[in-house]
């Protein structure tokens, strides 16, 4: 029985890619020297599954930034402002186009599908001239090759790279990118030909977005291209892959019927409806990879039960023809356990990360061969039971709370317009009123003094110093700029889910959990393993600390549950609903303790909101129901006087207007910045909206400084549709990733151009 693996973790055991990338992009390193541990990363990872038993591995799902701009590169589809002139795309142009360079901005970010991590978006247009501009993939395969491991090479279908693209600046929005169907499979079939010269059996194309709500047109499309490869395509087997959620029937059809395809690659952790599809209606003689464990989550596989269900696909799709797969690449989680240390024996025995989920696919495709590791199985289903009776699991209290919540809708007593009057009488702010997101630069320093105090190398009282000294000259720089609402900078905390997540009970924490992003930037997931609350204040200290520095107010800056919970390696036990409950109730207690301490106003962010949406629509009100609601418990017991913030970055906002509405936040702060500010179109369109709004007016995830001229033109754009007493001036997140080198100017530029309009604003009245 053969297994399978979608894709796997690029960063390394230890982040080795993204030092080295930060490396070349500090100019401490050089190409060759990135190319070097990007080889080395991905020898590691194909010796590692052939060593494993795997049979299926994958090549081309490493990418020194994105796997969607990997195939940007590959069609030639570089945007005129980066200046390519043709030829081989080399790393000045694929940088350029993931993260600006000094003349022209980043191609916009977003989240790739209901996940964490980000890709590029491509901009298309009928004028764009395709090209077969990077090798990256059969290159790829023959590296691996010569190890003497033969893979499938995985490409983004083109269905799929198409429909995740967007109309570039200047193409009218109604234009198709399906019409560009004929003009990129002519460079699908030049790779597919060379794929083949160097050797390749078995090619994957991942189109994942067969499993959204498509219509018969987007469907058609699958069909006919498809179809044009057939002829090319022969003589490979060819694996289509899905991911993320079930198939429609008209889609699994579609799917099913394809030209030229010798096999399915279905996710049946997130799409479990599909197997009734597999058992009624499954092709003869195709093979089916069949995606039983997890891709996303660090959760141990119950074998017992993906065996019984594997061998009852099995008498469908017949024993030759069933592969043991991932549900998705496993990008998603942690590298391997085997780095975790600090990890308590019992909850290590529940997990899995991506080098464990390899060992359990090639368990259970033996187990399906007759070739069963009993001891292998004992354990696992000793770890099962062993989570499921645990008394570290469940708090009877806490569960008793979050049942009360029914009954309510948690909205604060007055509307909106009357407590943004009040809030003006309290905090007496100007028109276009400044603020940042939170967070400022984290220098090696600052990463230094908290490393040390974890590690028991200098005292409370040394850190605390430390701390208070840094929150000191984020105060005063705040000040010298002449910010209007301050923020404490952050500076005590690593991670904004990580760091509420270890002083709330019922989360686990990793040393080297960590999780890709976008490009270089990892994320370490907490793991919330049994019920959540809140034990005593966590950030209260802090704040009150920050507050007593400046006049001017300073923002309580805390993470939103439904944030906290998207952000996590979340327990599968339970409904997530409840568990986001549970952490609202958490949050609510510090809320009201910020205020208690003379903090008026308070920041929750929930940057996730839109990343935790079901890929079907039929399921989007539930989520959006519980999502808000949770929101609005944290704060719907403090005064009028009291301005709630909230933060969202990088996603499609406006499917969730309505929602983001119904959140009921005095103000929210919103990226917008690097999507060709695509959220003012909402308000064009006629979206009203009362509470107070900050487009981001530059994109901090670029180290490009944007000039004063730049930002007052993005400020005119907003003003032409949002009233001029609701709008604020921020960046478009927090500045964490930034250095104080780009912060300063940056923001310089930013007050200096409201103060620009404010000036104008005046003299027109």
């Amino acid at each position: 029985m053969a297994s399978h693996i979608v894709g796997y973790p690029r960063m390394g055991p230890k982040r080795e890619l993204k030092f080295a990338l930060e490396s070349f992009w500090d100019k401490k390193s050089s190409a060759e020297d990135l190319q070097k541990v990007a080889a080395d990363l991905r020898s590691s990872i194909w010796k590692q599954m052939a060593a494993a038993g795997i049979k299926y591995i994958p090549s081309n799902t490493f990418s020194y930034y994105d796997q969607v701009l990997d195939a940007t590169s590959m069609l030639g589809a570089v945007p005129p402002r980066y200046g390519w002139n043709g030829g081989e795309i080399g790393f000045d142009t694929y940088f350029s186009m993931a993260r600006g360079n000094a003349s022209v901005p980043a191609m916009e970010m977003t989240k790739w599908f209901d996940t964490n991590y980000h890709f590029i978006v491509p901009e298309l247009g009928p004028d764009v001239n395709f090209s077969y501009a990077s090798h990256k993939a059969v290159d790829e395969y023959e590296e691996a090759k010569a190890l003497g491991v033969d893979t499938i090479p995985v490409l983004i279908g083109p269905v799929s790279y198409l429909l995740l693209s967007k109309p570039a600046k200047g193409v009218e929005k109604t234009f198709s990118l399906l019409s560009l169907l004929p003009k990129i499979l002519p460079i699908y079939k030049e790779v597919i030909a060379e794929l083949k010269a160097a050797g390749a059996s078995w090619i994957q194309f991942d189109e994942p977005t067969l499993v959204l709500d498509l219509d018969s047109h987007q469907l058609q499309a699958f069909t006919a291209a498809y179809a044009e490869l057939e002829t090319t395509l022969s003589g490979l087997n060819v694996l289509i892959e899905t991911y993320f959620a079930d198939l429609t029937a008209e889609a699994y059809k579609t799917l099913t019927e394809l030209k030229g395809v010798t096999a399915y690659g279905l996710d049946l952790v997130r799409g479990t409806q599909t197997i009734e599809l597999i058992k009624s209606n499954f092709p003869k003689g195709k093979y089916l990879f069949a995606g039983v464990v997890d891709g996303r989550n660090i959760w141990a596989n119950d074998l017992a039960s993906s065996l019984s269900t594997l061998q009852a696909l099995e008498a469908v799709v017949g024993k030759d023809k069933l592969v043991v797969s991932t549900s998705c690449s496993l990008l998603h989680t942690a590298v391997d356990l085997v780095n975790e240390t600090k990890l308590d024996d019992e909850i290590k025995s529940w997990l899995a990360f991506a080098a464990q989920k390899v060992v359990e696919v090639n368990a259970l495709a033996k187990a399906l061969a007759g070739q069963k590791d009993e001891a292998f199985f004992t354990a696992n289903a000793s770890a099962q039971a062993s989570r499921k009776s645990s008394p570290r699991v469940t708090n009877e209290a806490v569960q008793k709370a979050a049942a009360a919540l029914k009954g309510s809708d948690h909205r604060r007593a007055t509307n909106v317009t009357a407590r943004l009057d009040a809030q003006q009488k309290k905090l007496n702010l100007p028109v276009l009123p400044t603020t940042t997101i939170g967070s400022f630069p984290q220098t090696l320093e600052l990463r230094r003094v908290r490393r040390e105090f974890k590690a028991n190398k200098i005292s409370e009282d040394d850190y605390v110093k430390a701390i208070k000294e840094e929150i000191k000259k984020v105060v005063d720089l705040q000040e010298e700029l002449d910010i209007d609402v301050l923020v404490h900078g952050e500076p005590e905390r690593n991670d904004m889910v990580e760091y509420f997540g270890e002083q709330l009970s019922g989360f686990a924490f990793t040393v080297n959990g960590w999780v890709q992003s976008y490009g270089s930037r990892c994320v370490k997931p907490p793991i919330i393993y049994g019920d959540v609350s809140r034990p005593k204040p966590m950030t209260v200290f802090w704040s009150s600390t920050a507050q007593s520095m400046t006049k001017r107010p300073m923002k309580g800056m805390l993470t939103g549950p439904v944030t906290i919970l998207n952000w996590s390696f979340v327990r599968n036990d339970q409904p997530r609903f409840e568990t986001c409950y549970q952490i609202a109730l958490a949050i609510k207690d510090e809320v009201e303790d910020l205020e208690k301490a003379g903090i008026n106003v308070i920041q929750i962010d929930e940057a996730a909101l839109r990343e935790g949406l079901p890929l079907r629509k039929s399921e989007h009100a539930f989520y959006q129901k519980w999502a808000v609601h949770s929101f609005r418990i944290t704060n719907c017991g403090v005064q009028d006087t009291t301005q709630i913030h909230t933060h969202m970055c990088y996603s499609n906002f406006n499917d969730i207007i309505h929602s983001i509405i119904d959140m009921d936040a005095d103000v929210i702060t919103i990226e917008n910045s690097r999507s060709d500010e695509k959220l003012l179109s909402v308000f064009r369109e006629g979206v009203k909206y009362g509470a107070g709004i900050g487009p981001g007016v530059y994109d901090i995830h670029s180290p490009r400084i944007p000039s004063t001229e730049e930002i007052a033109d993005r400020i005119n754009k907003m003003l032409a549709v949002l009233e001029t007493n609701i709008l604020w001036v921020n960046p478009d997140c927090g500045l964490k990733t930034r250095k104080y080198a780009e912060v300063k100017p940056a923001l310089s530029n930013m007050v200096a151009a409201a103060k620009l309009l404010r000036t104008q604003l005046a003299s027109a009245k």
